[in-house]
């Protein structure tokens, strides 16, 4: 696929997309979803893709929907739609979604201001890293909208109801400094750092892990944060560990240990996941 609203990159295992519209603070558009959707895609297909970070071109990471429309940007049905109100999907929700369900972590890179969609659409991501001059918005109710991108879901997990509360029901704008004490971005660091931070914390798991382990263990934390009791975990990691403790991955890991060597994994998320993944039903 040919991408304008984006840009798609594969270097040493390590997949980038770059939201692409500097000139309109990298803002969300249904091109960009689309785009967005076959990177994604093509990243979780690609055995030599390890990890996907996500980033924006220029100052801004994304500075949400673009409001180009006017007053009717939120309006489906003044675009033409044939949707209804059942019928309608939310286009951040498709990229969370996909995001979710992704075997391949994926590092956000918040190389700068994150509003709306702009940041709803990191919450999936494994890791945010933030640049000191990042603001941040949940700004839907101060738009005459809602929180979308499945946050409802994602917001409160990440740092509890009390904190998700606050943010939405003000929709302020608050800076990176606030959104890590709050646990929303695991650092802050100059804005020329961020992506490469990304790339460095990339290069520790493609360099040194197996790509299934990784893919199980991703899914199972992620799955974990709705289960009703801790023996549903206890049961899924029965399986898994049954599983890759016969695998060459765990017979190359412990011998590359006990030589003191790098390992040389060999088994790929395309053809060798368990028999039981995915063992969900959405």
């Amino acid at each position: 696929m040919s991408y304008e609203d984006i840009r798609y990159a594969v270097e040493d295992r390590v997949a980038t997309i770059t939201l692409h519209r500097p000139e309109r603070m990298n803002a969300f558009t249904p091109r960009m979803c689309k785009e967005l959707l076959a990177a994604l895609d093509a990243a979780d297909a690609d055995d030599d893709v390890r990890v996907v970070i996500v980033t924006g071109e220029g100052r801004a990471f994304c500075a949400g929907a673009d409001l180009g429309s006017g007053g009717k940007t939120f309006d489906g049905g003044a675009q033409g739609s044939k949707h209804t109100i059942d019928s309608h999907r939310d286009e951040g929700g498709l990229v969370s979604l996909k995001i979710f369900s992704l075997k391949k972590p994926v590092i956000g890179a918040i190389n700068g201001p994150a509003v709306g969609v702009g940041i709803t659409m990191t919450l999936p991501m494994d890791v945010r890293i933030a640049a000191e001059g990042a603001k941040i918005g949940f700004v839907f109710a101060r738009r005459g909208i809602v929180p979308e991108a499945a946050s409802s879901w994602f917001l409160p997990r990440l740092v509890g109801i009390q904190q998700a509360a606050e943010w939405v029901y003000t929709g302020r704008v608050f800076d990176a400094a606030e959104a890590h004490a709050a646990g929303l971005v695991s650092r802050v660091l100059p804005a020329d750092q961020v992506v490469g931070a990304a790339r460095a914390l990339a290069r520790e798991i493609a360099d040194n892990t197996s790509a299934v382990s990784v893919a199980i263990a991703r899914q199972l934390m992620w799955r974990m944060l709705g289960a009703s009791s801790p023996k549903d975990a206890h049961l899924l990691d029965s399986k898994s560990i049954f599983f890759m403790g016969r695998s060459p991955d765990a017979y190359e890991g412990v011998s590359s240990f006990l030589e003191k060597r790098p390992p040389k994994f060999a088994m790929r998320p395309s053809s060798d996941m368990p028999p039981f993944y995915p063992w969900w039903k959405d």
